[in-house]
């Protein structure tokens, strides 16, 4: 019996929890072991263990699988990596680092940067082949209009992949400072003035004003 030691962790974001289930699968170089539970609650920022019991040596560890599948209602879960205590103790990092939505099947590979021709393992060739079609599919081109550059096939943003979307924390970020600068220059007097400025240093004396706000609230 060969016992691998596997902590799943979490992305630190709000919203990177689920409480859909989550399961793992360890492929190795001589075989793989069965799909096991890892929870059923992901809280962010947090870490999951647990111990994959297999009947044999499964050798070094290439690939995992993650699953993910919900009972009710679907949540998405945002994985950071994961990481493998084979029984002799050599650690195997997976670098996650995207959302699974739905039910689906995510396959990472061991974090050990490897090139075309060190992939030695036909599960490894075929992993790639996969990865590459599916880049291609979601990066498709077309010409916006004649002598512009291409631009990517889709009509809005919310067509891709969430985890080729703009980043949900960015973008958040992004409106609170938008928010943040229309209250600054309302208060300051620039938005909604009805009269013409009366010199240019007025006009320093409120941009100066606003940028000291601006500076003091990122200290």
């Amino acid at each position: 019996m060969a016992v691998y030691k596997v902590t799943v962790a979490t992305g630190d974001m709000v919203e990177a929890g689920t409480n859909n289930s989550i399961s793992i699968t360890l492929v190795g170089s001589y075989g793989e072991s069965r799909q096991t539970t890892v929870s059923f609650l992901f809280l962010p920022g947090k870490e999951r263990s647990l111990s994959v019991h297999c009947g044999q040596d499964l050798g070094p560890i290439v690939l995992i699988r993650l699953h993910k599948w919900r009972l009710f209602l679907e949540d998405a879960w945002f994985c950071k990596d994961v990481r493998v205590t084979a029984p002799n103790g050599t650690l195997y990092r997976f670098p996650c680092y995207q959302w699974l939505e739905g039910v689906t099947t995510v396959e990472v590979r061991e974090g050990s940067g490897k090139k075309l021709v060190d992939d030695k393992l036909q599960i490894l060739k075929e992993h790639r082949r996969q990865e590459l079609a599916a880049r291609q599919e979601a990066y498709r081109w077309k010409n916006f209009a004649q002598g512009w550059p291409r631009c990517l096939n889709v009509d809005s943003i919310f067509e891709l992949d969430s985890n080729i979307q703009f980043s949900r924390i960015r973008a958040n970020n992004f409106t609170g400072f938008l928010i943040f600068q229309g209250a600054s220059h309302f208060l300051s007097g620039f938005l909604l003035r009805r009269t013409s400025w009366n010199s240019l240093d007025e006009m320093r004396t409120i941009f100066s004003r606003t940028q000291g706000r601006d500076i003091g609230g990122c200290l």
